[in-house]
């Protein structure tokens, strides 16, 4: 199938109006709230999406009470017979960096130049920051003011899907079995499947996030992650006195994390490397309390560094006398690849549509995680599409309007191969 010039242009100008629209809601998640969703905020977008949803005339239309969006759009006529599958995208942003009050910046014909945002002078993006930039000389790039994120991860892919679903509705020519659109909430603190309804997901063929990078992206493999929470008690004493006496806790977790290889850390790996990522520390001299991440794609990595906290442990209990080290570690998500690997026809059909909508496929690996990686290890297979945007989690965000059209081009494309 190719997709007439029409199609194209309405797709252009649909997709960049609805991202547009979507990144002014702020969608923050929260590690620190216990609930679901973590941020009351978020329904708000689920609100605004289910509206529309029900607007384009979607049926079972569902925004639940954790903040899921559910929706069903019947086969082509004559095409009921042909596999169901989904598309999904998350509704929520990192706390990396805030996304309230979004003021977006549209760059023209980027000519190649540093990149500058009006609310920051010191803030700039450079070639040397993303060398993707040399690709995409003469594209409009759009970028947040100077003190937000921009929200392309991933109310993009809340746009691309909505745009393919609006122009599903108005041009029957593009042929599509039943597809099931899904938006989640707080994926950003990895719970972006905690509540899904799976009896809706376990009647479809697979899916397909919409919460990659680059344009030509394909993503079937995803770190396998475990968090580790590191509880240090000690024993407060006046400091005048404390000789012998005094543990102090900030003090010992301290030396605890000057003893992580340096080379091990998110700032000296790439590509296939894992690392330990010590994100949190506070406390005082009676108690501290320690968050990391351990991330790796190859599990057998992480159980070595799970040994070696523990091994930390045991050394520091031992060199400081009554002091007591809580150690917990939780299994976030498995490497999708384990699982991918027995549907090949998932990642050949994406594979197609990005080829078909004149891009080069870009088989990658994802250094962080996926609603996709959860849901395949819940037995639907769902690799991971480009959305676009790129220096994700920051105040650089960017994203350039040729992917929010070429992600929309693909996910129309895919539902077509599925009914060839």
């Amino acid at each position: 199938m190719e997709i007439s010039k029409e199609v194209q242009d309405f797709i252009q100008e649909n997709v960049l109006e609805r991202f547009l629209r979507y990144i002014l809601v702020d969608t923050t998640s929260s590690d620190e709230t216990g609930t679901h969703p973590s941020t009351p905020e978020q329904l708000e977008l689920g609100r605004m999406l289910k509206e529309e949803l029900l607007e384009l005339g979607l049926e079972n239309v569902i925004h639940d009470e954790y903040g899921y969006v559910y929706s069903d759009l019947p086969a082509s006529q004559g095409y009921e017979d042909a596999p169901s599958i989904s598309f999904l995208a998350h509704i929520d942003t990192s706390q990396a960096a805030s996304g309230k009050n979004v003021k977006y910046q549209i760059h023209k014909n980027y000519d190649g130049s540093d990149i500058t945002f009006p609310n920051d002078d010191k803030l700039t993006i450079s070639v040397k920051d993303s060398p993707e930039l040399l690709e995409m000389i003469g594209l409009d790039i759009i970028t947040a003011s100077g003190d937000t994120l921009l929200g392309a991860d991933d109310k993009a892919g809340i746009a691309e899907i909505m745009t393919a679903v609006t122009a599903w509705k108005k041009y029957p020519e593009l042929k599509h079995g039943h597809i099931v659109i899904c938006f989640t909430p707080d994926e950003e603190i990895g719970e972006g499947t905690l509540k899904i309804d799976m009896e809706k997901m376990n009647q479809l063929k697979c899916g397909y996030t919409l919460d990659g990078g680059k344009m030509g992206e394909l993503e079937t493999e995803c770190f396998d992650a475990w968090k580790a929470e590191i509880e240090f008690i000690g024993l407060s004493v006046h400091p005048g006195y404390a000789k012998n006496k005094m543990i102090n806790a900030i003090d010992v977790a301290a030396r605890f994390f000057s003893q992580i290889p340096e080379f091990e850390t998110p700032e000296r790996t790439e590509k296939r490397e894992g690392f330990y990522h010590l994100y949190d520390l506070k406390g005082g001299a009676e108690k501290a309390e320690a968050k990391m991440i351990l991330r790796d794609f190859n599990e057998e990595e992480n159980k070595r560094r799970m040994e070696y906290l523990q091994s930390l442990k045991n050394t520091f209990e031992n060199l400081y006398r009554g002091l007591e080290i809580k150690l917990e570690f939780t299994h976030s998500y498995e490497n999708m690849i384990k699982f991918l690997n027995s549907y090949p026809e998932v990642a050949e059909k994406a594979e197609k549509a990005i080829i078909a909508a004149g891009l080069e496929v870009n088989y990658s690996y994802i250094r962080g995680g996926t609603d996709g990686a959860r849901l395949s290890a819940k037995g639907l297979p769902t690799p991971n599409l480009f959305a676009g945007g790129m220096l994700l989690h920051s105040r650089k965000e960017y994203i350039p309007t040729k992917a929010l059209q070429k992600a929309t081009e693909a996910i129309l494309l895919i539902a077509n191969n599925w009914v060839e």
